[in-house]
């Protein structure tokens, strides 16, 4: 019998730039939905009317049992 024996293969492949460079991007991906989530959380926009002036919008969109005793 001949010694030609087939290589074992590593356990693991060793990691490349390129696959560095993948984790990074996934990473700041992430982030960048993770903090715009959260400022969008904690802004308070204004609307406005299409002449440009504030809306108050809980005229428009009453809290359902806001106390005010008016069904209309």
């Amino acid at each position: 019998m001949s010694d030609t024996s087939i290589p074992a293969s590593p356990a693991r492949k060793q990691s490349t730039p390129l696959s560095y460079l993948l984790i990074f991007v996934f990473v700041l991906f992430i982030g960048i939905l993770v903090v715009v989530y959260v400022i969008t959380k904690r802004t308070n926009p204004i609307q406005l009317d299409e002449h440009g002036k504030q809306v108050n919008s809980q005229l428009l969109f009453p809290a359902v049992g806001d106390g005010s005793g008016s069904d209309a």
